[in-house]
């Protein structure tokens, strides 16, 4: 099997299976675990964690929290590139990729 790229995340996040998603998320320059956490934590977070990392770098956030994966994107806006991927069970991970 190959390395996992950012480009699996970008073209079908939703397809990713757990061994990729866990390769992917080893590889992260920054991991955040909010699980358990509610708005407006989590996009605080990603936007101060996104504001220290380099153009190229990856942050990660997991959470359990639903309206994460649309608030966290919309929150970090034109910093980073964001790709939600769901693990089907409730899980979520949060793909920021610095600009």
């Amino acid at each position: 099997m190959s390395q996992p790229s950012w480009d699996d995340v970008v073209e079908m996040p939703d397809e990713l299976d757990d061994e990729t998603a866990e390769s992917l998320l080893a590889d992260a320059t920054e991991v955040q675990d909010m699980t358990g956490e509610v708005c407006p934590y989590p996009q605080v977070e990603a936007k101060k964690a996104i504001a220290g990392l380099s153009p190229g770098d990856v942050l990660v956030q997991k959470t359990d929290h639903v309206p994460s994966t649309e608030n966290v994107p919309k929150a970090v806006g034109d910093d980073a590139t964001a790709k939600v991927w769901k693990s089907g069970d409730g899980r979520y991970r949060i793909f920021m990729r610095k600009e």
